[in-house]
C-alpha cells in the first residue's frame, strides 16, 4: 500500500517435503510448519506478529479512532434481562474496565443482581485468555458446576461450586470438552463429556458427587469417529438425552433422572440418512427427524415407546425445522424459510402461529427458557438496523412485550437501512444477500463495499447488529452478507447443493454476489470479503479463483490446507468432517478437493491485500494452515500485501475478553478501510 515504509515481512525457510496423494506427489516445503514443538515454527509465528505489529502501527490513530467509537457504543454498565429457573431468577452484567460477565442470581426479578454465584473477571485473572462453558445449577439450586479455558485449546476443567459461600468443592473435573452437561434430580451425579485424543466428544462420564474424577464410570462411549456425543437435561427435568451424530446421521438415549446410575436405552438404532433427536412433552416424548422428509417433521411417541413415532407437524419441503422446545401444553418451533428465521408456537394437535417480529431480514431465536410450565416464550432477535432485543411471547395470544434493547449511545438508527437482494448463480440458481449502510450512502456504483460469507455445514448466518461495523457505514461502506449454497438459509437442499462434490457452488455463489454488487451497486474496485474458519476457506476459494474482483480479504482462521489436513485421520476432527467435505485420500474427493484447495491453487498472481489470522491453541482450524497459506503466498507473489497474526494464547475464537475483541475488531476495520481506499 502507498507510504508504507517497513521492512521486508518475514520469509518462512523451505524444507524439502512430499506428499504422496491418490492426484499424485505434492511439494510442500512449508509442512515443518506444523510442528510447534519446532523453536523454528515458534520464532517464524513471532516474527509474522512482530511485522503485523509494525504494519498496524503505520495505522495507529485509526485504530485508535476506531477503538474509541466502537467503545462509545456500547454501554459498559449493563444489565441482562433476569430469567426464572425454580425460586430463582438469573443474570449477568457488565462492568466498566471489566472484560467478563458477572453472574448473579436473586429472589425476584428485581432483586436478581443481588448474590454474585460466578465472577468471569476472577476466573480470568493472571491469564490471558479465559471462556466459560458449561455453567449448570443442580436441581435443588444449592451447587454450580462450571467449567473454564484458560488458554483456548476448548479443554475445559469443571468445578462445583457451592452457591451459598462462594466456595469451590476441593473435586475438579480436567480435560472436559464441549458437548453439554446434566444433573440428576438429587444432585448426586453430574454427567459431562471428554474428547478422544482428535478433540471428538466421544464419552459421556457420570461423576458421583464427592468422589476423585479418576473414579469416573463412562455411561456412553461412541467408537465410529464419524459422530460426536452430547448430553442434556430435558426442561421438564425427567429425563437425561444422550445424542450421538455424525454429519448425516444420529441415535438418541435415554436415562431417567431419578434414576441416573442406570444404563441408558436407545431410542432407535441409528440408520444411514436419518438424523433424529428427542425431547419430553410432559406425558409423551416429540422427535425431530428427517425420514422420508427432507426439510425434517415433528413426530410424538408415548413414553413407554418412544421409538414409535406418530405424525404432529408435517413436512414441508423448504422450510427447514431446526429447533422444537416444549413446555406443558404447548410447544416452539423454529424454521428456516425463504431465507428467514420463522418462530412457531405449537399447540398439541399440532396447530401452529408464527411469531411476528421485523419486516426486514432479521434474526429471531428461541432465547433461555428453563421453566417448563411457563406461560410465554422468550425470544431474542436483532437486523442489520435493530440491536439485539430480548421479548416475552404470550403462548396463548401471542402479543409481543419487548424486555430489552440493548442500548447503542450516540447512535441514529434511523440513520441506516438494510434490504435483501438477490444475485443469480452460475448455474442460474438465484442466491440471497442483505445489505446495510447508511441512507445517504447511495447505491450507484460508487461505494466500497465488504462482504461476509460461510456458506458451510448447514449454518445459517441471519443478519446480526454490530455496532463496530457502523465504522465502516459512516466512512460510506455498503456492508453485504451472502447466503451462498452450503449454508442452510433456504432449507436442507440449499446445505445439500453446497457440500462435497457440490461444494464449488459456496464459492461461486459468493463471486455471483460479488458481481452483482458491482453491478452498478458499488464500486467494484473497492470490494473486501471477509470470513471465519470455514468462511475462511470462502474467503480462500474465492480470491484464488478470481483475483482480481477483489482489493482485499480478511480470512479469519481459515480452512485453507483443506486436502492435506483431511487426509490425516490423527488430527482433530478430520473423520467427523469427511461426511462434509469428502476423503481426499481417494478418488473422486482427492481431485475436487485439490481443484479448490486454496493453498494448493496459490500461484504467481497478484492477489488482493490480505489480513490473516490465526490461534496457536486452536483445536478446530489448526495455527499451520493460515501460517503455511501465509508462507506460500508471500514466496509466489512477493507483490501482494500479506499481514498475517497469530494469537499466541488462544484458540479459535481469537482474543476472550471484550476490550481485547474490540481492539482486534478495530485493527480489522482499519485493514479494511485501507485495502478499499
Amino acid at each position: 500500500m502507498p507510504g508504507d515504509t517497513l521492512p521486508p515481512p518475514p520469509v518462512a525457510a523451505r524444507r524439502p517435503h512430499t506428499w504422496n496423494r491418490p492426484t499424485g506427489p505434492v511439494t510442500d516445503e512449508w509442512a515443518w510448519l506444523a510442528d510447534r514443538d519446532d523453536p523454528a515454527a515458534i520464532a517464524h509465528l513471532e516474527a509474522e506478529n512482530a511485522w503485523a505489529d509494525q504494519w498496524f502501527g503505520t495505522r495507529g490513530s485509526l485504530i485508535e479512532d476506531l477503538f474509541g467509537e466502537i467503545k462509545s457504543r456500547v454501554k459498559e454498565d449493563d444489565d441482562a434481562v433476569p430469567v426464572r429457573r425454580g425460586a430463582w431468577w438469573y443474570t449477568s452484567r457488565t462492568v466498566t474496565g471489566l472484560a467478563y460477565q458477572v453472574h448473579t442470581r436473586g429472589t425476584s426479578r428485581g432483586t436478581a443482581t443481588e448474590n454474585v454465584i460466578l465472577d468471569e473477571n476472577a476466573e480470568a485473572a493472571g491469564h490471558g485468555y479465559f471462556s466459560l462453558n458449561i455453567f449448570d445449577v443442580s436441581n435443588d439450586d444449592a451447587t454450580l458446576a462450571w467449567s473454564g479455558d484458560t488458554d483456548g485449546s476448548e479443554l475445559y476443567t469443571v468445578r462445583f461450586r457451592d452457591i451459598a459461600t462462594g466456595t469451590d468443592a476441593p473435586e475438579e473435573i480436567p480435560g472436559t470438552t464441549w458437548g453439554g452437561s446434566a444433573w440428576s434430580t438429587d444432585g448426586s451425579v453430574f454427567f459431562y463429556v471428554v474428547p478422544d485424543a482428535a478433540m471428538r466428544p466421544w464419552r459421556v462420564m457420570r461423576h458421583r458427587m464427592g468422589t476423585p474424577h479418576t473414579a469416573d464410570e463412562v455411561v456412553f462411549e461412541e467408537p465410529d469417529e464419524r459422530f460426536f456425543v452430547s448430553v442434556e437435561l430435558t426442561k421438564s427435568r425427567r429425563w437425561i438425552v444422550l445424542e450421538s451424530s455424525s454429519r448425516t446421521s444420529s441415535e438418541s438415549y435415554l436415562l431417567r433422572a431419578d434414576d441416573p446410575l442406570s444404563a441408558p436405552r436407545s431410542v432407535r438404532p441409528r440408520r444411514d440418512d436419518v438424523e433424529y433427536s428427542i425431547d419430553h412433552w410432559g406425558d409423551r416424548f416429540v422427535v425431530v427427524h428427517n425420514e422420508g422428509a427432507l426439510d425434517f417433521r415433528v413426530d410424538t411417541a408415548a413414553e413407554e415407546s418412544p421409538g414409535d413415532w406418530h405424525p404432529l407437524v408435517g413436512h414441508v419441503a423448504g422450510a427447514r425445522i431446526t429447533a422444537f422446545e416444549c413446555f406443558a401444553g404447548w410447544a416452539a418451533m423454529q424454521r428456516w424459510v425463504a431465507g428467514q428465521q420463522v418462530i412457531s408456537v405449537v399447540r398439541p394437535d399440532g396447530s401452529s402461529l408464527d411469531v411476528r417480529v421485523l419486516d426486514e431480514p432479521h434474526e429471531v431465536e428461541i432465547d433461555t427458557n428453563p421453566e417448563f410450565g411457563a406461560a410465554s416464550l422468550r425470544i431474542s432477535y436483532q437486523s442489520l438496523t435493530t440491536p439485539p432485543t430480548v421479548a416475552e411471547v404470550d403462548a396463548h395470544s401471542l402479543v409481543l412485550t419487548v424486555l430489552k434493547r440493548t442500548e447503542t449511545p450516540n447512535v441514529d438508527l434511523s440513520a441506516y437501512v438494510s434490504e435483501r437482494m438477490w444475485a443469480t448463480a452460475d448455474d442460474g440458481t438465484p442466491v440471497p444477500f442483505d445489505i446495510v449502510r447508511r441512507a445517504s450512502t447511495a447505491l450507484d456504483g460508487t461505494a466500497p463495499c465488504l462482504v461476509y460469507g460461510y456458506g458451510s455445514y448447514e449454518a445459517s448466518m441471519p443478519p446480526w447488529f454490530s455496532v463496530a461495523r457502523l465504522s465502516l457505514l459512516d466512512r460510506g461502506f455498503v456492508w453485504a452478507l451472502a447466503h451462498p449454497r452450503g449454508g442452510g438459509e433456504m432449507g436442507r437442499a440449499w446445505y445439500l447443493e453446497g457440500k462435497l462434490l457440490a461444494k464449488r457452488n459456496t464459492f461461486t455463489d459468493t463471486l455471483a454476489v460479488v458481481h452483482r454488487l458491482g453491478d452498478g451497486i458499488v464500486d467494484p474496485s473497492r470490494v473486501v470479503v471477509r470470513g471465519g474458519s470455514a468462511g475462511g476457506l470462502l474467503v480462500g476459494a474465492c480470491i484464488t479463483m478470481e483475483p482480481s474482483a477483489f482489493a482485499g480479504a480478511v480470512a479469519e482462521v481459515p480452512f485453507v490446507d483443506i486436502v492435506t489436513t483431511m487426509s490425516d485421520p490423527t488430527l482433530p476432527l478430520t473423520v467427523t468432517e469427511w461426511e462434509e467435505w469428502g476423503d481426499p485420500r481417494s478418488e473422486p474427493w482427492a481431485s475436487y478437493m485439490l481443484g479448490y484447495s486454496p493453498y494448493d491453487n496459490t500461484v504467481a498472481v497478484k492477489y488482493p491485500d490480505l489480513y490473516v489470522t490465526a490461534g496457536l491453541n486452536d483445536p478446530r482450524v489448526s495455527y499451520h494452515e493460515p501460517a503455511k497459506w501465509v508462507a506460500r503466498l508471500r514466496a509466489v507473489s512477493p507483490g501482494t500485501l500479506v499481514v498475517f497474526r497469530c494469537e499466541m494464547g488462544a484458540g479459535h475464537g481469537g482474543p476472550s475478553g471484550r476490550y481485547d475483541r474490540w481492539h482486534d475488531e478495530a485493527r480489522t476495520l482499519a485493514f479494511v478501510i485501507s485495502a478499499a481506499s
